[in-house]
């Protein structure tokens, strides 16, 4: 179970964002209808996978808490249906906690990951950090060498060649030419991309990158996305 804060104070000054929490425990869509409202929010429950996608098209939220293990519709599917029509920001939510399956997860679509049993307190900051990705990101067009990113319809293309992105990828690739020339460090880009770090030995961040790798240069392209060993990783020729 969530743990929650009593001392909640409410935030009346702030403009009312939508959010949409589609789980099947009326214990946690209770606790976070009623906490979040505090927060300043609109809440928005829906109590399975099809009652989300009706809610999320009919009303349009600003961002989306997502349980992952619902009957019928689980929320990878969900998820999927929710990012092939629209930009919503998705938070996951699992009691999964391995790395294959937040990668899944990540893969999938979802802007952000977090593990039940989670404090109240940490889901709100990454509900507002998300909310603040979104709103900040202006369509612009990225360029190095043969590549460019276009923010706006979040396609990549090499020398003439469409390459098509999931979300992780884009915000992987999106930080490298926002930074381009300038070694990134791990964990400037797990905070960066994921908002969190998945732990000491996790691999994440490498799977990605050679996602990544295999897009850009299927061609046999040059490689742009180069290893600093004991450093990170910089976008450079």
């Amino acid at each position: 179970m969530p743990q929650a804060n009593g001392s909640l104070i409410p935030r009346f000054f702030a403009m009312r964002q939508t959010v949409l929490v589609i789980d099947d425990d009326p214990a946690v869509t209770d606790l976070l209808k009623r906490g979040l409202s505090y927060e300043g929010f609109t809440v928005r429950v829906a109590n399975s996978g099809k009652a989300g996608l009706d809610e999320a098209r009919e009303h349009d939220p600003d961002i989306v808490i997502l349980d992952v293990m619902m009957p019928e519709m689980d929320g990878l599917e969900v998820c999927r249906r929710l990012k092939q029509g629209s930009d919503v920001a998705v938070l996951m939510l699992t009691a999964k906690d391995a790395v294959s399956d937040r990668v899944t997860g990540l893969e999938t679509g979802a802007d952000d990951y977090l593990i039940k049993p989670f404090a109240f307190e940490e889901l709100v900051a990454r509900v507002r950090a998300l909310l603040r990705r979104h709103d900040t990101e202006k369509p612009e067009i990225f360029t190095y060498a043969d590549l460019s990113l276009d923010t706006g319809s979040r396609m990549a293309s090499r020398a003439g060649r469409q390459i098509e992105l999931s979300t992780t990828e884009y915000n992987l690739l999106h930080l490298l030419m926002r930074n381009r020339e300038q070694v990134l460090t791990r964990d400037r880009i797990m905070e960066s991309v994921w908002g969190y770090d998945f732990g000491g030995d996790s691999n994440v961040l490498e799977v990605y990158v050679r996602y990544l790798r295999s897009k850009l240069e299927t061609d046999g392209e040059p490689r742009l996305i180069q290893t600093v060993r004991g450093a990170g990783y910089v976008l450079r020729e």
